[in-house]
């Protein structure tokens, strides 16, 4: 391959680099055009852990037994002196209603001194429990809570039973002391005394028999929801650990679970002061107001909030404080990094004077103490495949790429049926894609297809604009063929002399009047015999090379001489156009008895060897003897035609160039 073509080759090559990266710009555009707007950090992390993050229930039922009250008669007798030497000493008014009010403050202060239990007993059945948070850290049904959400103490346990069981033996007690007051009627004050009174007295001697305790997890159903939507299932407690100020964790086991929704574990060095922290969780500020409906309540609340500082109670345990606001019902519940791992669980908060939670500070049991409780059961949080699609198909429905999303969003409702939100993200989908909001990106494969079609289309323009460009620099010189050789000089070819001579170039080498003509094709006019080899002008069509004939022989010179040659007339066959056929016969050629137009002028140059092909004579030694034989061309050997003859020439040629007769 010659030195132009290498340099053909290096820019279509070039080209091709071009066009090629110019594809592959095509095919990466889309990747960094379709981002969609920022999804805040919240909004995503509640997306991906909401799931996960369950009710928990603990229930105590059992028979509450409360005994009648009876006075005490030396104590009532002594506090009766009491009210006696009071009313004698000014201290209080001398009505009855005065003297009542005092005597029901004295048995309020210290009711056990006046009062004693007797028979008979009163019995109610009574159910009591409360509510906390817990979350998945396994597919199958392992749940991480706190230790005081699944075990009451026993002055707990009394308590919430008296709240809620012995209200209506209150009020009946309290009604009975009432009523006895005959002769005056008691106010708001005096009411108040005497509730007082019997709440104490019944809460300290009432009894539970028969106490049951369950464990349970609140798990929503498709649209959510505590009453119609949801599901009580039964948990087993595995691990428990001390109630705050200790290790406040528990474990807790759902059996026949499979494809839960779970939560990733983080560490506690991913957090440091300053950090935002989120706590998930069910407030019951929520759960248990009447005001919102019962399909709202099973939807976490997400908070947030500063990691302020690390804390260490005095059994030793460390706690982190944070502002991150939290309340009843949150205990339990997993608080997460901002890469959305869970770095602890809320435990505790501050309360107020009223026994009111305070939001302005919270404490967390940090995920090193979590994780050492799980590995003491040998449980390895995983991730499942819900969780996996889950999160897959919310990428893509936040960079609005609805049609990606909604197969794997079917995909995560196949795997997990009971999944509480993936029927939403589904409607949403199709209703975005029905509307036209839809921005999911072209399949890879078809912008690779488009890319390498737009590669092909400019390389192929690339390769067509460089064969044109060397068409038009080369003329009508096909490609391989050798420059033509200069007037009068040797033709290249052996020893600088004739027309070379090889073998297997399809030319039988006869000599005519002292030239060799090529065999096997349709002889048109001899050459001139003043050396010079007639060509064609601008316009004329180049003849067809023979088939017998190799183009790619040195030497061999197909094209025209430059264009607006002309022959002199002076010259010897000056008057004579081989390209004509109506050129006539030159008595002054040297084989001037040899007519070419004349079957019967001695013998037929064509020797059929196949179809006849015209092509355009090849240069002969004749024109090599004529022009060193010949004393116009200046010095023998010098090969330079003398310039005179030359301007002559080309004068003549141009004047019958422009006479001459389209060749058919």
């Amino acid at each position: 391959m010659d030195g132009n073509l290498r340099k053909y080759f290096g820019r279509l090559t070039g080209g091709m680099a071009a066009t090629a990266a110019c594809a592959l710009l095509v095919v990466a555009a889309p990747a960094s055009a379709d981002t969609g707007d920022e999804v805040p950090v919240g909004t995503r992390l509640a997306a991906r852990t909401h799931p996960a993050v369950q009710l928990t229930s603990i229930t105590y039922s059992g028979e509450v037994v409360v005994p009648s009250s009876q006075a005490k008669e030396a104590a009532w007798d002594q506090l009766t002196n009491e009210a006696t030497q009071a009313v004698l000493a000014g201290k209080i008014p001398s009505d009855e209603r005065s003297i009542a009010k005092f005597l029901f403050q004295r048995v309020a202060a210290d009711v056990d001194r006046y009062l004693q239990p007797v028979g008979p007993e009163r019995t109610v059945k009574a159910q009591v429990g409360g509510m906390c948070t817990g979350w998945w850290v396994t597919p199958d049904g392992y749940m991480v809570t706190g230790a005081h959400c699944v075990e009451m103490s026993n002055e707990e346990l009394s308590q919430t039973f008296a709240q809620q069981a012995l209200e209506k033996f209150n009020k009946q007690d309290a009604k009975d002391m009432i009523n006895a007051l005959r002769n005056f009627e008691a106010d708001k004050e005096m009411i108040e005394l005497v509730q007082q009174i019997y709440v104490t007295f019944n809460s300290t001697h009432l009894e539970i028999r028969g106490l049951r305790k369950s464990l349970s997890v609140l798990q929503s159903l498709p649209g959510g929801g505590v009453d119609k939507t949801a599901k009580e299932v039964p948990a087993e407690l595995v691990s428990v650990g001390e109630s705050y100020p200790g290790k406040d964790f528990a474990l807790l086991k759902v059996n026949g679970q499979q494809n839960l929704p779970t939560v990733p574990l983080g560490d506690d060095a991913d957090v440091q002061t300053g950090d935002t922290l989120y706590i998930s969780g069910f407030p019951g500020l929520v759960t248990n107001t009447p005001w919102f409906s019962v399909e709202s309540k099973l939807d976490p609340a997400l908070t947030e909030g500063p990691y302020n500082a690390k804390r260490t109670t005095q059994e030793g345990v460390p706690y982190v404080q944070t502002q991150a606001p939290s309340y009843h019902g949150n205990s339990g519940g997993p608080v997460f990094s901002r890469a959305g791992k869970v770095v602890g669980m809320l435990i505790a908060g501050t309360v107020s004077e009223n026994g009111e939670a305070s939001e302005n500070e919270s404490f967390v049991l940090p995920i090193s103490i979590i994780k050492e409780k799980l590995n003491e059961k040998n449980v390895k949080p995983s991730a499942s495949l819900t969780t996996t699609r889950y999160n897959e198909a919310l990428d893509d429905f936040f960079q609005r790429h609805y049609k990606d999303a909604l197969p794997k969003f079917r995909e995560v409702q196949a795997l997990f049926p009971s999944h509480p939100y993936v029927a939403r993200y589904i409607t949403d989908s199709q209703q975005a894609i029905s509307s036209g909001k839809d921005e999911t990106p072209q399949p890879l494969w078809l912008w690779i297809a488009a890319g390498a079609g737009v590669s092909i289309v400019v390389g192929g323009g690339v390769l067509l604009l460089v064969l044109l460009r060397r068409r038009r620099k080369t003329g009508s010189s096909p490609q391989g063929r050798s420059p033509s050789p200069a007037y009068g000089g040797p033709y290249p070819g052996a020893d600088g002399g004739g027309y070379p001579a090889q073998v297997g170039a399809g030319y039988d080498r006869q000599p005519v009047n002292g030239q060799v003509l090529p065999q096997g094709r349709q002889p048109q006019s001899l050459p001139p015999a003043d050396g010079h080899r007639p060509g064609r002008t601008a316009g004329d069509h180049e003849a067809p090379r023979s088939r017998d004939h190799d183009p790619q022989r040195p030497g061999v010179r197909y094209d025209s001489q430059p264009p607006g040659v002309e022959h002199d007339l002076q010259q010897p066959n000056a008057g004579y156009d081989p390209r004509r056929p109506d050129a006539g016969y030159d008595p002054r050629r040297p084989d001037a008895g040899y007519d070419p137009r004349r079957p019967d002028a001695g013998y037929d140059l064509q020797q059929l060897d196949g179809a006849t092909r015209y092509v355009r004579p090849a240069p002969s030694p004749y024109e090599q003897q004529r022009s060193q034989a010949a004393p116009s061309q200046g010095p023998a050997g010098s090969g330079a035609p003398d310039v005179a003859d030359l301007e002559r020439e080309i004068a003549e040629l141009r004047r019958q160039l422009q006479h001459r007769q389209p060749e058919a």
